[in-house]
């Protein structure tokens, strides 16, 4: 069973990909347009006009991020930065209290509403898995995923400090999400307990389920798999969407086989890429996947609700139009509001109380 909703909206940042272009990136004017040789496209008319106005200055933003190949300090302190700038500006829209707390031997940071913990939400907790390529976005990247949600949401969210590349390979990453998933297991209902992530954290969340069920743990209540999901990125918005935000038609997408984390690793492990596996896939929790029409993700995105279909699994599709990669981590835009809504409405909806 699934359900898909298609919505209008926009913003965010896109990971490197003109790293891979292979003609010259086209032009992009102060209202949005993106000309190239082929072609000039508009920015969406269906998104918000806050949208329409903060495009090019996204862009423009993401433009000085340093290549993936920089040295791993620099890309982490630029994307710190620009997280760091982010979270500060939603905790005035979003009042939250944050703490440190090593769970299982794991760093993480929790994130707890101003106002207090809603009644019906005392026995429920979600797990965020920040993004950032497996190479960067802990701590301020997570707190960009996990402060609204806990706000509005009125909920506890747990934001996981797990282990990345280019120290660390997999599966590093997936053994530090079942060590804190078995702690709250002591604590919480598997029924009880939600995770989400964006980018890299959305892929995370998909193989951290399809290693609990490899290790016949009981699958969480349910789960959010954002920007990034159950397979590689592949499809036709591999190609277009780093063409409508101004980078060109890369040569190959930027997939798991670029990052460090994934070096050696065979791509076609079920838990690497969980949608491999229709075995694994029946067993999912329902899924909540949300991507947008700029978003180089949105095809493999598309793809694993399919997947998920076919296997028998419940989900729920949002497709924002306009809307680029981690588009809601801005957290004035119509679009992000309406994102985190949809977030705290599924997992209110679906975990047990």
């Amino acid at each position: 069973m699934h359900v898909v909703r298609l919505l209008s909206a926009a913003s965010a940042f896109l990971l490197c990909t003109a790293a891979f272009a292979q003609n010259a990136s086209p032009s992009v004017t102060p209202d949005g347009s993106v000309s190239s040789s082929v072609a000039t496209v508009p920015y969406s008319a269906l998104a918000s006009p806050e949208a329409h106005d903060f495009f090019p200055k996204m862009l423009a933003a993401g433009s000085k991020a340093p290549p993936i190949t920089a040295p791993i300090a620099q890309n982490r302190a630029f994307y710190d930065r620009m997280n760091s700038d982010r979270a500060a500006r939603m905790e005035k829209l979003y009042p939250v209290k944050i703490h440190s707390e090593t769970i299982a031997g794991v760093g993480t940071d929790v994130v707890l509403p101003a106002e207090g913990i809603a009644p019906e939400n005392r026995d429920r907790v979600l797990i965020n898995l920040h993004g950032g390529g497996f190479l960067w976005g802990a701590h301020s990247g997570g707190l960009v995923e996990s402060i609204p949600i806990a706000s509005i949401g009125r909920i506890k969210v747990i934001s996981v400090d797990y282990r990345q590349g280019p120290e660390h390979t997999f599966p590093a990453a997936s053994d530090d999400v079942e060590a804190v998933y078995r702690a709250l297991l002591k604590q919480y209902k598997p029924a009880q307990i939600g995770i989400y992530g964006c980018s890299a954290g959305g892929i995370l969340t998909s193989e951290a389920v399809a290693r609990f069920i490899t290790d016949q743990l009981p699958v969480p209540g349910a789960i959010g798999t954002f920007c990034g999901s159950l397979v590689d990125v592949s499809g036709d918005s591999a190609y277009v969407a780093p063409l409508l935000n101004g980078q060109g038609i890369p040569a190959h997408p930027l997939g798991l086989a670029e990052l460090p984390y994934f070096h050696g690793v065979n791509l076609n492990d079920p838990l690497v890429q969980p949608g491999l596996s229709p075995t694994l896939l029946a067993k999912f929790p329902p899924t909540l996947l949300i991507t947008g029409t700029r978003d180089m993700t949105m095809s493999s995105v598309l793809y694993s609700q399919q997947l998920l279909d076919r296997a028998g699994a419940q989900t729920e599709l949002h497709v924002w139009e306009g809307m680029w990669h981690s588009f809601f981590s801005d957290p004035e835009l119509p679009e992000s509001k309406e994102a985190y809504r949809t977030i705290v409405h599924f997992f209110l909806q679906h975990l047990s109380r």
